[in-house]
């Protein structure tokens, strides 16, 4: 799991969008480290987000915006009556099979971040009330809004996870590079 960037370590743009992503990836992924479901479905802050809802959600919106890159439809379509369930897990979900499904995600942005033929390539926007009628974006910011929000759910996750035990994302390092 990555800890820490180095933008070179792949010697490209590309490289180094995906490293910064993964990182942040690696930012929530720690946050579970040791603990039960019920800790990490836990809302110990004023906020209504939990760990494993986090991990949920940024994986479906990373899925999501992958796959109207590719000018496919999201795996799991959210709209007004279904969007508080991306934050939770719902039925017989498990933070494990959460987890597996964002790894799976994480490989399939990479796989197809590295065979786009130009970051500069443009796709539609979706019809969505809060983006302008007939935007479009390229692959680069579509990954760099993706590090974005993976990284402002990082920080969710690190203020849910201290507030759960006081473990420091520092301490989560610690412990996950001892073993």
């Amino acid at each position: 799991m990555v800890t820490h960037v180095s933008p070179e370590a792949d010697g490209d743009e590309r490289g180094a969008l995906l490293s910064f992503l993964e990182e942040e990836r690696g930012g929530i992924r720690r946050a579970l480290i040791g603990l039960t479901a019920e800790q990490a479905a836990s809302r110990p802050t004023a906020s209504a987000l939990s760990l494993s809802g986090l991990i949920k959600h940024v994986a479906e919106v990373e899925q999501g915006w992958i796959a109207r890159a590719r000018q496919e439809r999201p795996a799991v379509k959210r709209d007004q009556s279904n969007w508080h369930e991306c934050f939770v897990l719902v039925g017989d979900e498990t933070v494990e099979e959460q987890l597996a499904y964002w790894e799976k995600v994480a490989a399939e942005t990479e796989a197809f971040i590295r065979s786009v033929p130009s970051l500069d390539e443009t796709f539609p926007l979706p019809d969505d009330p809060w983006f302008p009628p007939e935007g479009r974006v390229s692959i680069r910011w579509t990954m760099l809004h993706l590090i974005r929000e993976t990284a402002r759910h990082a920080g969710h996750a690190d203020i849910i996870r201290e507030s759960l035990d006081g473990a420091t994302a520092f301490e989560l390092v610690a412990r996950e590079q001892a073993g």
